[in-house]
Parts: C-alpha cells; structure tokens; sequence
C-alpha cells in the first residue's frame, strides 16, 4: 500500500461523504477530492518529465492538500518548502533537492510576501488548462471505475519503500537536514495512531500545523485522506478566532497543536466552538500544568501530551489511553524505546536519564545526500534522538531536556531546561521564558534568558531565582535576564531558539 493507493480506496469507500474544507469556504466530497486530485496529478506528470521531487509553497488548506495528493499520484516526491524559515532556508532546500518546478498559489504568494523563485507554477493556471472533456472523463471515471483501475490508468503506482516526501526539519536548534520518509514509514505511523485513537467515519480532523512540518503532513493531512474522514483547514494556528469557527461548523473532533497555541485558544475560543473535541494532542514543547488545566476548565476535555521527531514520521508516543502527568505516554503500537548511557551507549537504563532511542517501521531512511550525519543519527537500528529522557518501569516516558540545549559553564554540565521551568513558574500565567547560550571567554559559555512577563522586572528576577533549589552556577546573571515582548516561534509552533540566540549574540 502507498498513500495514493490507500487515499483512492478511501475515497471509493465513501465517495460522498464530506472530505475537506478550509476557512476561505472551499469544500469537497471524496469522490470531488479524488476527481481533482488525479486531474491536477495529470497535468504535474506531463510537465515535469524527469523530474523526481517537486516543491510546494502552499498553506494548510483544500489546494494545499490536493497538490499534495497530486505530486504522490503523479510518482513524484513531494517537498513542502517551509515559507516562515526564510529566502536563504527555502533555497538551501531547493538547491539539496535540485528542485525545478515549485508548485505554489498567486493569492498565497502575494499574501504571504514571498519573493518569485525560479520554477514557480500557479496551480490555478494548471487547473484553467485541463480541456473540459477531460475533466468529465475523470470524473465519469472515479465515479465507474474501481479502485486498482483507477491507480492503474491515472497514477504512477509507487512502491511502499520508495520516497514520500521529505521535510526539511525546523532548524530550531541548527541547520535544517532533509528527512527522508517512505509511503511505508508515514502509513505505518498512521495505522498505528488509529490504533491508540480509533477515529471512526464521523470525526473531523481541525488541520492547523503546515504541512512542512512532519505532525502536519502525517497527521492532518494523510491521517484523515487515507482513512476516510473529514478534516478543516485553517492555514494560521495562531488565529483562535477562525480557528473556533471552522471547528463548530464542521463540528471538529480532533485537533493537533502545542502549548503555545493551546494556550491562545484557551482566552480566545468558546467553549461551545469545541463543543464535539474528542482529542485535543500537544506536542512539540513541554507542556506545563498551568496551560492543561486551562484547557480542561474551558472545554472539559484534557490537553493530551505526545512526543515525536521528524525522523520517526512523527508519532513515537502518546499519553493516551492510560494518562500518567508529566510523562509523553508509552510508545505507540510498532514504535520501540529505549533509554542508554549518553556517553557510553550502556542501557537500557530504568528510571534513570538517559540518552532516548527509538525504532520501529516508522523510522527514517536517512538525510537527504548525507551519509555522515545519517550514520551519526543510528545507533544499529535505533534512532539517537538527542533527548534526555527517562523510561519507568510501566514504560512511561518523560523527556527531561535535549542534548544540544546543555552547556558546559565552567565545566560543569548545566540543562537549559530544568532553568526555562523555574523561571516559567515565576511568571505570570500566560507567559513564557526560554534560555539560550552564548560563548563566554571567562567560563565557556553563559546563559541568557528571555522571558515575555513585564511586570517582572530583571532584578526582581533573579532575586527569586537565587531563592530556588537552583545551583548558583545555574542562574543567569541579572544582566542576562531578558524581558521580551513576544518569545519568537516558527511555523510549526516551536520556539525559534536560533533567532534568539542571534539576539542574544548581539547585545
């Protein structure tokens, strides 16, 4: 099975019922979805011959999704372009991938402020050129043929191991690396997160995470197509406002964000607008008690943690359905855990911080022309996710701290996390503290903390901090205590700990 297989049963099984929409008030049936998508995949074929990956610049939303479908019914290897990471970054994956068609939307473009590229094709244009005899034959098609003639006559039929797409991850904390993902490693995912959730035909995915960041493209993009229900886009996660509407008019059952999203919808969204939420997931940075129970007192539901990475198609592991606070879960079903000495790779250690590893079919085959890093990122056929984690004995996980976001202060070891979390508890509800480093010539490096609460001034700061448990080392000195009007994020949610530490490089 390949996700363009799997999308044209699904679509054969219910051609219908209600498929997608987005907050512009476009919306589609399954057999609409499915008619456009072999259309559009047509025309993608005939003008990218030789081609293997093609670029998209598009947002979460109904032609975002379709010309995702297309390019993988097309044989080609979608590549969606992160447009919040910059000029430089979206180049940098052009160039990795030797891209030459970009398939993107004039409105966005314009909207969106995004400098021409060279390959950039309308999708609106493609769509005006397809002759109407065609677009009746297709559609006769879909609605006659079953489904094995349809992927024969309008489909390349991919294999499961070749290459889906790959995504260029955030960069939070350095240069972005192209991840490699089969058809097999995303629906190998998908299946065994309908196992922890078992979505049935009546729910409505509410997709607000872009779709070059791996939850998007798995999860409120395929998740739904491939099995056969609903899903509403809204392209802005920050928008609580549309993003209540569109969830109470499609009576959205499941939504995917992070902390820092959930936090907004908390003030901005009624509780009515959730009225028929299931499954409201987290994930992408620690959440913290306060914004949970928020959440649960609004909408009477709880914020559900997970953990994931790009390398693993997302889904590692998720709070469900057994809850255990503070922890991400257990691993979901396929997926294998393990917690090792960092130094050493001895393990597995129970109960004890470690270095997590994780496996399972949904694992990456690698970075896109990188071999080096490739090999760095196994340990056999573990994935080494540079997180600082612990496994109870009932097989919990929690995830203490990353790898690259210690610091070595006068030789001692010092984790930005455990900092971040006694600041944040200092702070007014609703706001938000993250640290970075910078060298120091005196004692390696030193920390610098920005934090978003201004009625707390610096001195105020760390004079409550020198009274925490904190090691003296470990506080930053009041001069490198931060207010910031609004902590930076990327598109995918997550603080931008580059563009921080750039700031704080510069003061």
């Amino acid at each position: 099975m390949t996700l363009g297989r799997a999308f044209i049963e699904a679509a054969k099984r219910r051609p219908s019922a209600f498929c997608m929409a987005d907050s512009t008030g476009q919306e589609l049936t399954f057999a609409r979805a499915l008619t456009a998508s072999l259309l559009l995949a047509g025309v993608i074929r005939r003008t990218t011959p030789g081609q293997r990956y093609v670029g998209l610049l598009l947002p979460a939303s109904v032609g975002g999704a379709l010309a995702n479908v297309a390019t993988t019914l097309a044989g080609r290897v979608a590549v969606n372009l992160n447009f919040t990471a910059g000029h430089d970054a979206m180049a940098a994956a052009i160039e990795r991938c030797g891209i030459k068609t970009i398939l993107t939307a004039r409105a966005f473009v314009a909207k969106a402020g995004i400098e021409a590229i060279d390959g950039m094709v309308f999708v609106e244009d493609f769509l005006k050129a397809i002759p109407l005899a065609t677009k009746l034959r297709t559609a006769l098609a879909v609605k006659a043929l079953p489904s094995s003639l349809l992927a024969r006559f309008y489909t390349h039929e991919a294999r499961p191991d070749e290459l889906a797409t790959i995504i260029f991850s955030s960069g939070s904390t350095g240069v972005p690396k192209g991840v490699m993902l089969t058809h097999r490693n995303i629906l190998s995912n998908i299946d065994a997160a309908m196992q922890v959730f078992h979505l049935t035909d009546p729910d409505v995915m509410i997709g607000v995470l872009p779709f070059f960041h791996a939850f998007g493209f798995t999860a409120t993009l395929w998740l739904p197509l491939v099995n056969a229900f609903g899903v509403a886009y809204h392209p802005n996660p920050m928008d609580a406002k549309t993003i209540g509407d569109i969830a109470a008019k499609y009576r959205g059952t499941i939504i995917i964000s992070t902390p820092t999203f959930y936090s907004s919808y908390t003030r901005k969204i009624e509780p009515g607008e959730f009225a028929h939420m299931r499954y409201a997931v987290v994930g992408a940075e620690k959440l913290r008690q306060p914004i949970a129970a928020a959440f649960r007192e609004r909408f009477g539901i709880d914020l559900i943690e997970g953990y994931g990475c790009t390398e693993m198609s997302p889904v590692v592991a998720v709070n469900m359905p057994e809850q255990r606070p503070g922890s991400v879960g257990k691993p979901i079903p396929g997926v294998q855990a393990r917690v090792v000495d960092p130094l050493t790779g001895e393990g597995p250690l129970v109960g004890e911080e470690g270095m997590l590893l994780v496996s399972g079919p949904n694992r990456m085959i690698g970075y896109l022309d990188d071999p080096d890093l490739t090999a760095a990122a196994f340990h056999g056929e573990w994935y080494v996710t540079g997180d600082i984690a612990t496994i109870d004995a009932d097989g919990f996980i929690r995830i203490t701290d990353r790898l690259s976001r210690f610091s070595k202060i006068a030789g001692e070891m010092v984790p930005h996390m455990k900092v971040e979390e006694e600041i944040q508890a200092l702070l007014e509800e609703g706001h938000t503290a993250t640290v970075v480093s910078i060298p120091d010539d005196a004692r390696g490096e030193r920390l610098i903390a920005f934090y978003s609460d201004p009625g707390l001034t610096p001195a105020a700061l760390w004079e409550q901090l020198t009274a925490t448990s904190l090691p003296r080392l470990w506080i930053p000195k009041r001069e490198d205590l931060r207010p910031w009007r609004s902590i930076p994020t990327l598109g995918s949610g997550k603080i931008d700990v580059q563009s921080l530490k750039r700031i704080a490089s510069k003061a």
